[in-house]
């Protein structure tokens, strides 16, 4: 019989140096329902966003394109754990979070991770001291139709004129139709859907807006 080895101690090690402590799904969902409560014209949902969902915002993020990659709105990180497997080194990766609970909660959970506490529809002011390149993609989990249409142009256009030629702006929605309109009538941008994630609760489509 052969004699048992001991365990590998450096696999816990290695998972810790790039995402800190495990996250827990029914803790995150609590805070998320505080906050909701607390706040819920800010955070929008009740609940994070489901490992399907995250996967599928983090697919369209090309990790060999150079550059920084912008979070908006991570709250607990599903989306942030989703880029870092895909391999977005956590250095690249800018966090902007109105919450200052869940700001710490980032800094904690994403060790390298760059967490700026601003508001994420004020894009140039919230990432002036931080963002010295062009992006390589911003992703976002605001809930845009708590606001006007002309601030969700707004903050598409701001966050194209802050990312490099053909990056994608990428967002989910619970809706059925888009948060940004699909066509644009002005050409400035063009508008690509994933297939509905019936997996996430509630069911959720992710849109993909690049600028021509």
């Amino acid at each position: 019989m052969p004699p048992l080895r001991r365990p590998n101690a450096k696999a816990p090690a290695a998972r810790s140096a790039i995402f800190g402590p495990r996250r827990d799904p029914l803790e995150d969902e609590a805070r998320f329902l505080r906050s909701w409560f607390e706040r819920p014209l800010v955070t929008g949902a009740v609940t994070p966003s489901g490992k399907m969902l995250a996967r599928t915002m983090a697919s369209y993020v090309d990790p060999r394109r150079e550059g920084p990659v912008v979070e908006l709105g991570p709250g607990t990180g599903p989306v942030t754990e989703a880029l870092i497997r895909r391999g977005v080194a956590p250095e690249r990766l800018i966090l902007v979070e109105f919450n200052p609970d869940f700001c710490r909660l980032l800094t904690h959970r994403f060790p390298g991770v760059t967490v700026i506490r601003g508001d994420a529809y004020d894009m140039r002011a919230s990432l002036k001291a931080v963002l010295t390149q062009p992006a390589a993609a911003t992703i976002s989990s605001l809930p845009l139709f708590t606001k006007p249409l002309e601030q969700r142009l707004d903050l598409l256009n701001t966050a194209h004129d802050l990312m490099q030629p053909g990056a994608p702006f990428v967002q989910f929605t619970y809706a059925v139709v888009p948060p940004i309109p699909a066509r644009c009538e002005a050409g400035s941008y063009t508008a690509d859907r994933s297939n509905r994630v019936w997996l996430n609760l509630p069911p959720a489509r992710v849109w993909v807006y690049r600028r021509p």
